[in-house]
């Protein structure tokens, strides 16, 4: 007997302990399962523990963005905002980890080195980086679809004599940017929230974009008590409205299409839509944005004119507007983010026109231009998706690697299972559906769960067949190219990895929208679990069919 073979097995090991990492340890230990859950970080919270950086927060509203499998939480605990910030949504994990006494199973300051699956035991071994190793019949991936950082590559940041930073991962202690010159490199949603916040104590900020964003006002505001309490007596509705939204979250489709109204009454609509702010102005206007061309101009033409609107100089207002299709990036939610560039000590630099050379020990050279800066805060995105597996040395049947599997892209069941990968799962896996991640979780988790019910009761090994996956493949690229989606290879956007240099474009997520996906799935669940095998379990080299 090796020394692993000596370890007691656990039912299973989860990684990650954000909003899918709890809410699968909270399902498992209702069952009776015994779990470990391994985590990177020092407390719970996930991508709300990480991404600590000034002016993070939600941009789904707070009655989206949360649990609804128990009424007790909801009662017990009161948003304060809108759209809450990371402090506000990290007390909230923290609070269910307490509430519902999880801590106990979660090892911190536990990142995952390896996870082997051992054929002859039909068990997962799972390794940290602190040496600790763990035994367990069910892998579960909890690590979220942002979560490895792409890191700079610029030349001389090792000369750089300032202070620099990583937006996602954030130090813990405040970070004095008063009176200091900032550079902020990087323009998507982490950027755009991060720049009306430093520009307020910097002395000036350098704003380095590459490509502009289509970004839509959040709107946030305090919620008072009176609203607090109907959001309490709604939720049936409200969680109702997540689950059948097209992007989950708690709205109901507009049935308009372009051609359904003339163009003063289209105006009003995006002028409606603009004003509710956040994910309105894109799912409470026309349900074709997505998937007609004219309605995806109207709606980009429109934003186009706000910014020149709000704006004044025309020359940062032109640099500003995207001139691609809407969508074709996630367009994030901003906070006086246009607004800001109005301020005497906001500087844009148009890096597309005028690329970033190397870094130098007292600031940034472009081909044109130095500029001298005491901080630089890199907020240059994620390797998504696929990036979290693969950056833990992950190997199932035969010694399969997750990292030669998807070489090309990646190749799931539903975004939750993996061909050669015995009894593991993924929560928001790669080709998982695209939309409010908590509404998709909570259906994910009950989904694994059924799952693993039916190979506990057949002592099996639970695995997709290739043939599924490449089912699943097929449907997710006939979806995607019905839509106006594939323009964001043109701008590199991160949910077709074409951020990310060398990564092969590849359909990451499921785009037919929330509702279609959870009915899928469920659907496999509920009528005999189709494209998945359950073979006996291999107990001391003995592997038969069922």
């Amino acid at each position: 007997m090796n020394a692993d073979e000596q370890l007691p097995p656990l039912d299973a090991i989860v990684i990650g302990a954000g909003f899918g990492g709890l809410r699968m340890l909270y399902q498992l230990l209702r069952e009776g399962k015994s779990v470990k859950v391994l985590e990177a970080g020092t407390d719970v919270g996930g991508t709300w523990y990480w991404n600590r950086y000034p002016g993070a927060r939600t941009d789904s509203e707070s009655w989206a963005y949360c649990y609804q499998f128990s009424d007790e939480l909801v009662d017990d605990w009161t948003w304060s905002e809108r759209l809450p910030g990371q402090e506000e949504v990290l007390r909230y994990l923290q609070h269910v980890a307490d509430r519902f006494e999880l801590r106990q199973h979660i090892e911190f300051s536990s990142r995952v080195a390896f996870a082997h699956f051992d054929e002859q035991a039909g068990v997962w071994t799972v390794e940290t980086e602190g040496g600790e190793r763990f035994r367990s019949r069910y892998l579960v991936s909890a690590t979220g679809v942002l979560s490895v950082p792409k890191q700079p590559d610029f030349p001389g940041l090792e000369s750089f004599k300032g202070e620099h930073y990583f937006a996602p991962q954030w130090p813990k202690d405040e970070v004095d940017l008063e009176g200091k010159r900032v550079a902020i490199i990087g323009s998507a949603a982490t950027a755009i929230q991060i720049l009306p916040i430093a520009a307020h104590a910097a002395e000036h900020v350098y704003y380095f974009q590459r490509t502009p964003n289509y970004v839509l006002p959040g709107r946030n505001y305090s919620i008072h008590s009176a609203q607090g309490k109907a959001f309490k007596k709604r939720r049936g509705e409200l969680f109702d409205q997540r689950r059948s939204h097209a992007f989950g979250l708690p709205m109901t489709m507009s049935g308009r299409t372009y051609d359904s109204v003339g163009d003063e009454e289209r105006e009003r609509i995006f002028e409606a839509g603009w004003e509710d702010g956040g994910f309105h102005f894109c799912f409470d206007t026309f349900d074709d944005i997505m998937t007609d061309q004219r309605s995806n101009d109207a709606a980009a033409d429109f934003v186009r004119r706000k910014i020149r609107a709000i704006v004044k100089d025309p020359e940062t207002a032109r640099k500003l507007t995207p001139n691609y299709t809407f969508f074709a990036k996630r367009p994030p939610s901003g906070h006086f983010y246009y607004e800001t560039f109005n301020r005497p000590n906001v500087t844009l630099v148009d890096v597309q026109a005028d690329p970033i050379q190397r870094v130098t020990a007292t600031g940034i050279q472009t081909g044109d231009e130095h500029f001298e800066v005491d901080v630089i805060i890199f907020a240059i995105g994620f390797d998504a998706g696929t990036g979290p597996l693969m950056s833990i040395d992950l190997r199932g049947r035969d010694g399969a690697s997750i990292r030669k599997k998807w070489e090309h892209g990646p190749e799931t069941y539903m975004g939750l299972m993996a061909s050669g990968f015995p009894n593991m799962f993924m929560i928001m896996g790669p080709q998982s559906a695209f939309g409010n991640i908590p509404t998709i979780i909570e259906s994910e988790v009950d989904w694994i769960s059924k799952v693993m019910a039916r190979a506990d009761a057949e002592d099996a090994l639970a695995e997709p067949t290739p043939e599924a996956e490449a089912s699943w493949n097929a449907q997710l690229e006939m979806i995607y190219n019905a839509t106006l989606l594939p323009a964001g290879v043109a701008v590199k956007t991160w949910f077709l990895g074409a951020n990310v240099e060398g990564k092969p474009i590849s359909v990451m997520f499921f785009f037919g929208g929330v509702s279609a996906f959870l009915d899928a799935i469920h659907e496999v669940a509920d009528n005999g679990m189709p494209g998945i095998e359950f073979r006996t379990a291999a107990r001391e080299g003995n592997l038969a069919d069922a």
